[in-house]
């Protein structure tokens, strides 16, 4: 089978670095265009990016030409993966739409909108229908916040076996997750710094609608605190649920060791669920590549004398929490066979 090729919208950021990973040894995708700003465009890759990322750029990326974000100078081009920031992704995305792209987002521009699906394929991947709802040949489909993947991830299974009722969530998120050069060195070395942005808020509403309907979020509610911490990659985040029906750690324990999306995509990890018995795990140093950087790590999970359950979390931000579910869900359309034909 001939790959697809894919235009890598905002290519020079840290998430768009990591889509270009990602599709480099793709068995089904391949790198077609490299998108970036005006001031970027024309220039070889090589040029326009200082590489982040341990170890050199995929061979031959070097030398790629960046275009501009125009989907009318891409050629034949019909699917995109935008790592664009949120400002400008609301005008250029809508633009790839509207020439008859599948356009699939790490941004958050259209995350709330109801006709785009927020989707993590092993939760809700039959929210795709909501594509039928968007004006035009194209369409959009967002992945969601960096926290919010993994929580929903991990709450899917206890959802589904005991009906999650009310969260109370903390969350230590990596530094890489501000992008680069992100936050001041003078907020993040020797501190703590909580979050100055709006992952409160996302975390409020991303994890109903990722385990409701198409039409209606489940009803329980989340309250939220977040803060950035000094290390470079992985968000860990502390949970603490009430379920409608009681929940031990054990019957958790299970319905993890049990939960089968019964999806065979090349980028979903198996098993999803590394279940870590340690007292002091799951930690970003030593857990966040598990699964290449697609699995969840969970530990402590633990009776909560004011919820009923606890667990820590733990996922790669930049991979499963951004480029890795981009990727993802664009493997899953493609299996549905939704992806525009060229």
């Amino acid at each position: 089978m001939s790959k697809i090729p894919v235009a890598i919208l905002g290519a020079t950021g840290m998430v768009g670095q990591r889509l270009i990973q990602g599709l480099a040894d793709h068995p089904w995708f391949s790198i077609g265009a490299l998108c970036a700003s005006e001031r970027s465009a024309g220039q070889r890759y090589g040029q326009a990016c200082v590489w982040r990322l341990p170890g050199e750029p995929p061979p031959g990326v070097q030398d790629m030409q960046v275009h501009a974000s125009d989907p009318g100078a891409l050629g034949e081009l019909r699917v995109a993966l935008s790592a664009m920031p949120s400002s400008a992704a609301r005008a250029v995305e809508a633009e790839f739409r509207a020439s008859g792209y599948a356009v699939v987002s790490n941004a958050s521009a259209y995350r709330e909108d109801p006709s785009v699906p927020l989707v993590i394929p092993e939760v809700n991947a039959h929210h795709l229908g909501l594509i039928n709802r968007q004006p035009g040949q194209g369409y959009i489909v967002t992945n969601p916040n960096c926290c919010a993947i993994p929580l929903a991830l991990a709450l899917a299974p206890l959802h589904r076996a005991f009906g999650v009722e009310a969260l109370c969530v903390s969350t230590w998120q990596a530094v890489s997750g501000a992008g680069y050069p992100g936050e001041s060195a003078w907020d993040m070395v020797g501190n703590v710094h909580p979050h100055p942005g709006d992952e409160e808020e996302k975390l409020a509403i991303e994890p109903q609608r990722l385990l409701g309907s198409m039409d209606a979020p489940a009803a329980f509610t989340v309250s939220a605190r977040c803060v950035r911490v000094a290390t470079a990659d992985g968000h860990l985040i502390s949970v603490q649920v009430r379920t409608e029906k009681p929940c031990t750690p054990n019957q958790a324990l299970e319905a993890w060791r049990g939960f089968d999306s019964g999806l065979e995509l090349p980028s979903l990890p198996k098993p999803l669920f590394h279940l870590l018995e340690r007292r002091d795990r799951p930690q970003p140093r030593l857990d966040i590549d598990r699964g290449r950087g697609m699995a969840v790590s969970l530990g402590r999970v633990q009776v909560c004398p004011v919820m009923g359950l606890k667990f820590y979390a733990l996922a790669h931000n930049t991979v499963r929490g951004a480029a890795g579910a981009a990727i993802s869900n664009l493997e899953l359309l493609q299996s549905q066979g939704l992806l525009p034909s060229v």
